[in-house]
């Protein structure tokens, strides 16, 4: 059977039953003694072991399964979890994701075997006797196996009737080799039928299954007791399958018995008997060659692809608006034969279709933030051990959604401030204690929808940011002379905290220091076209605001002409367009600005940015349009020639070779065929 068609499922059940692992292993640490939560993790364990044992990937099976010792040591309350054990639980699910993120990319588990991990695990299984009692079990099941079996039986296990005994003396005719496999399994294996489902997989990849005692019907019904005999005809020799039985998990014992002329009644004849040897190992050697590269082959072109599940109602929604754009297509069919035309009915009816078809497609696409959410305790909890703080994490607002090209961007700077937080924010427990603050710290993450936009906060209670600290920085860097500093806002101030290399940190530690975190955080959010804000308060804390688009795919914008050509300026960052006089226009530091409603706008001049000459000067005009956008809390003035209206525009990549482009955030194709670029606020608002 051809394992692949599962792969897809496979990495995305592993990946939920590893995130709820590590959500449920944090319970355990807090409360040891929790046995709804033992039973969870061992029921969710148990499922990976079994489904990385039916696509046979034993390393990944092995692992899960000494894990599972330990957690049925815990179940039985003979160990307690302490937070070291815990350590190595969540070292175990590291391993595990490796193996994942291995057959997602290639289809293979890879060669590690973290054996590290598996001696840890032992050693804790040390402590109550287990491990002595599975090499006990081991050897008793090696044991209740026929003791003459290892000596080579001259009598068969299974019955063979006449035909079985025709097919098997056509085989040892054609000088192939015949078989009689016997195979116990550990007596304290859980999933019978999925190791018997691995061993058949080798002997159909290998050769042909003649007889199984029990049926194989009854084998996959868990039908059998722990053993079962198997007759085979096949190239390979007597050797190939002990190894390869043997290395599947659980296996207690493998006895490989000849079938020889004797065995079947006959003797052989002297022609099936010349040169046998020599043949059977060229062909031993070929088919294993052979077999061994198709499997590696196929393995290693076989990915894993992206996949999002999605509720079934809402594509019972997608289906239902497929079918009436069909209506609407042979109804502007009709009207182009038809002497009275109904075109403009059509085409407004085609107009509400498209839109609910475009919503609908945008919901598909839709993701709960919960899952980037849900990686973030285990971390916090990692983070928190290595430093020796108390940091406690509060989410909120997990329910949020978000398209998933968004989703799959958002991880990083939220891994940036998070622990920019745990270790510049959240102080020791000693330096709490001094300030009168409860030894914990505590970390908030919320989510929640505010228009068109999801904004996403993390908020500590920590000794926020030291202000002072971060001018003194500035000047000692030589970013900006001590006088100009001395004019910096606070918000000015923070805004360096931004800038690629700067770091307030004193020390360089494995968590934070380098100061490439914020500016990667700046970098990846504005890609994404949103901003984010800082406010603190000295011994307070700290709140990163990250405000980011629902979607990246559709999106309403004001069309704009600037000379001959048409631009487009996303509708979520405009906040009102105002007609100015060039007189009111200003010079401060070099920069023009305007003031409206007692507020300094820089005024951002499109036509010489974009490098595309306007219609008239500004001295032939008697006013200006300007559209003023908003950045985070600051405001700009674009001015713009004309404007042409708003527009739900469908954006374009500019592709790799354009990619690079400054301020130009991507294309939109219009009715008339024409491209126009969209404007990228956050690279141009100053």
């Amino acid at each position: 059977m051809d394992m692949n068609q599962y792969l897809d499922i496979f990495v995305e059940e592993s990946r939920e039953h590893l995130q709820q692992l590590n959500a449920s292993i944090l319970e355990l640490e807090k409360n040891n003694h929790d046995k709804a939560v033992l039973n969870e993790i061992f029921r969710v364990a148990h499922t990976l072991k079994g489904m990385a044992g039916t696509m046979g990937y034993t390393k990944m099976q092995t692992l899960t399964h000494d894990m599972e010792d330990v957690l049925e040591e815990l179940r039985n309350d003979r160990i307690f979890a302490d937070s070291n054990m815990v350590d190595v639980l969540f070292k175990c699910l590291d391993a595990l994701e490796t193996y994942v993120n291995n057959v997602t990319a290639t289809g293979q588990e890879g060669e590690e075997t973290f054996q590290e991990i598996i001696d840890s695990l032992a050693n804790i299984l040390k402590k109550t006797g287990k491990s002595e009692k599975n090499q006990e079990k081991a050897a008793e099941a090696k044991n209740a196996i026929d003791p003459g079996a290892h000596q080579g039986n001259s009598k068969l296990r299974v019955e063979l009737d006449q035909y079985d005994i025709n097919v098997l003396k056509k085989a040892l005719d054609s000088k192939m080799n015949t078989f009689e496999i016997h195979v116990a399994l550990d007596k304290g294996c859980l999933l019978k039928a999925a190791r018997a489902f691995i061993i058949f997989q080798i002997f159909e990849n290998n050769s042909d299954v003649i007889k199984s005692v029990p049926k194989v019907e009854d084998i996959e019904d868990e039908k059998f007791d722990f053993e079962f005999t198997v007759i085979v005809i096949t190239k390979q020799p007597k050797e190939f399958f002990q190894k390869e039985i043997n290395s599947v998990s659980e296996v207690a014992d493998v006895v490989v018995n000849e079938i020889t002329y004797e065995h079947l009644g006959e003797a052989p004849s002297a022609s099936n008997t010349e040169g046998a040897a020599a043949e059977h190992n060229g062909a031993d050697q070929s088919a294993h060659n052979h077999n061994a590269k198709d499997n590696q082959n196929g393995k290693k072109l076989q990915k894993s692809g992206k996949t999002v599940r999605v509720d079934i109602e809402r594509l019972d929604v997608l289906m239902n608006l497929v079918s009436e754009l069909i209506i609407v297509k042979n109804s502007l069919e009709d009207s182009s034969h038809s002497k009275e035309s109904k075109i403009n009915d059509s085409i407004e009816y085609l107009e509400r279709i498209t839109t609910s078809i475009s919503d609908a497609v945008m919901k598909v696409r839709m993701v709960p933030v919960e899952t980037v959410f849900n990686r973030f305790p285990r971390m916090i909890r990692d983070i928190a051990r290595e430093l020796d703080k108390g940091i406690e994490l509060h989410m909120s607002g997990v329910e949020t959604e978000l398209d998933r090209t968004v989703i799959d961007e958002i991880g990083d700077p939220l891994i940036h401030i998070l622990r920019n937080s745990a270790d510049h924010g959240i102080e020791s427990k000693e330096e709490r204690i001094r300030a009168g603050k409860p030894d914990t710290g505590n970390i908030y993450l919320r989510a929640y929808q505010d228009g068109n936009n999801v904004v996403i906060e993390v908020e500590d209670d920590g000794h926020g940011i030291d202000i002072e600290k971060t001018r003194a920085k500035i000047i000692e860097k030589g970013l900006e002379s001590a006088d100009i500093v001395k004019t910096f806002s606070d918000k000015e101030i923070i805004e360096f905290l931004f800038k690629a290399s700067f770091s307030t940190a004193e020390k360089v530690t494995d968590i934070s220091g380098r100061g490439v975190g914020l500016d990667v955080v700046k970098t990846k959010i504005e890609a994404l076209g949103g901003t984010v804000e800082v406010e603190t308060a000295m011994g307070k804390g700290s709140r990163f605001i990250i405000r980011i688009p629902l979607t990246l795919a559709i999106i309403q914008a004001l069309l704009v002409k600037i000379g001959d050509e048409k631009y487009a300026i996303p509708l979520s960052s405009i906040q009102e367009i105002d007609n100015v006089k060039p007189a009111d226009i200003r010079l401060v530091r070099n920069q023009e600005v305007i003031l409206l409603r007692n507020i300094v706008i820089p005024v951002v001049r499109l036509d010489k940015i974009m490098g595309v000459p306007g219609v008239l000067q500004d001295s032939e005009k008697k006013v200006l349009t300007a559209v003023i956008v908003k950045k985070g809390d600051k405001y700009s003035a674009f001015v713009v020639d004309s404007l042409i209206g708003q527009q739900e525009i469908v954006i374009k990549s500019l592709g790799k070779v354009l990619a690079g482009v400054k301020y130009i955030a991507g294309a939109t194709i219009l009715g008339d065929g024409n491209v126009a670029l969209i404007v990228d606020v956050n690279s141009l608002a100053l």
